[in-house]
């Protein structure tokens, strides 16, 4: 069962694009034919170059390597090039691979992948989804700036039976760091805040979602602006690598923080639990170093008293290696979700939200069936990120709205 072979996929999911420009996707056999499958969430270069990283750190830590033998090889690409430190880029291809491995386990053994991580804690797992336009005239982009289009969306998620809805009104991200919000961005987060909960009641939970675009007091500001509709969370207020910032925001915010989705290993995760920076934590799996660390994170989480709710904005493989996670961990909060027809189809439907929840898969594995020949079909011919954060300055007299995601024309 040793690992011998590797092919990454790049796909480009088709129009409107939920769950970025594209998803990368990690293909791993070994010498006795078993193949898992998984997902690279960390695109800080473009994807020929990351799966140039990719390439080199299966062959150069993981290539005629037992598949079991999860942690040396993590020990081997953390180290790598004299480091010892989370290198978000290397750690990313990791985590795609170490997934891929956990699935070839499960085939091996016949045996999903949450019965090897010590089985079975919940019995279905909560889902909650960011609003996406829903009706005829939820036309964008006018969707992302109108308070009554999400309360109508939110409503439509609500009546499916989903129990808690993610929305971001807050303004765009910058690469020119924390900053103030607007007035503009404070009362039209208020207003979103203010028609959700008008329209679901107390039949859902509000995640506000923001992307760490705040200073510590500009982020106090909007948490203040929200707290009367009771969020259960404000995701990531300031800046990724602000954690002194993070537990000052945490301490004095009325409402709960949720961080996690740009953080690599536990050394990332571990100071904001010990700081007190998150009552939540949000690792994305194929980011944060796959299915084994994001359990050693949730053990962390656990034992600051934090629950989790993993991280998603790809595609379905990191989905699926969320879910294996939250069936085997006692403080899971919920998982997110995207429901698009291409997702379903590139894992030919075998996972699926049911009234809320998703029922804990048991298929061997990740208990996926992935397309591989829908995979390829759609492959990624353009320049730009998967993600990619504003350079214009923030503007204090006109609108400026985040695109809930969106990818933006090239």
């Amino acid at each position: 069962m040793n690992l011998a072979d590797l092919d990454v996929i790049v796909t480009a999911p088709p129009a409107p694009g939920w769950g970025g420009r594209y998803w990368i996707l990690v293909k791993v056999t070994t010498t006795d034919g078993i193949t898992g499958w998984g997902e690279v969430y960390a695109a800080a270069v473009g994807p020929e170059a990351m799966e140039a990283v990719i390439r080199d750190v299966f062959e150069r830590h993981m290539q005629g390597e037992s598949a079991e033998n999860i942690e040396l090889m993590f020990r081997r690409a953390y180290s790598s090039g004299f480091t010892q430190r989370p290198d978000p880029t290397v750690i990313g291809a990791f985590s795609g691979l170490e997934i891929a491995c956990w699935d070839i386990l499960g085939k091996a053994r016949g045996r999903p992948v949450h019965a090897l991580l010590g089985g079975r804690v919940q019995e279905r797992i909560r889902a909650y989804s960011y609003l996406y336009p829903s009706a005829p005239h939820h036309a964008l982009p006018a969707f992302w700036g109108s308070a009554e289009q999400a309360a109508e969306s939110a409503l439509a998620l609500v009546e499916r039976g989903y129990t808690a809805v993610k929305f971001d009104p807050a303004g765009p991200y910058t690469i020119r760091g924390g900053h103030t919000p607007a007035l503009t961005d404070l009362s039209r987060s208020a207003a979103f805040c203010r028609a959700v909960r008008e329209a679901v009641g107390d039949r859902a939970d509000l995640l506000f979602g923001t992307h760490g675009q705040f200073s510590t007091a500009g982020a106090l500001r909007m948490a203040a602006a929200i707290a009367p509709w009771d969020p259960l969370w404000f995701e990531e207020p300031v800046p990724p690598d602000a954690l002194t910032s993070l537990a000052r925001v945490s301490a004095g915010s009325p409402v709960p923080v949720a961080v996690g989705e740009r953080l690599a290993t536990r050394a990332e995760f571990a100071p904001v639990l010990r700081d007190g920076g998150a009552a939540i934590v949000q690792p994305a799996l194929g980011r944060c170093g796959g299915i084994w660390e994001a359990r050693k994170i949730a053990v962390l989480a656990e034992a600051y008293g934090a629950e989790v709710a993993p991280h998603l904005y790809c595609g379905p493989i990191e989905w699926a290696a969320s879910l294996q996670l939250s069936a085997a961990i006692p403080n899971l909060l919920m998982a997110e979700t995207i429901e698009t027809e291409f997702h379903s189809r590139l894992i030919k439907g075998s996972i699926a939200v049911e009234d809320g929840y998703v029922a804990v898969p048991t298929a061997p594995g990740l208990g996926i069936e992935v397309d591989e020949d829908l995979a390829r079909a759609h492959p990624y011919t353009g320049t730009a990120l998967h993600l990619e954060m504003t350079e214009a300055p923030v503007s204090y007299g006109a609108e400026q709205i985040f695109a809930g995601g969106a990818p933006r024309e090239e």
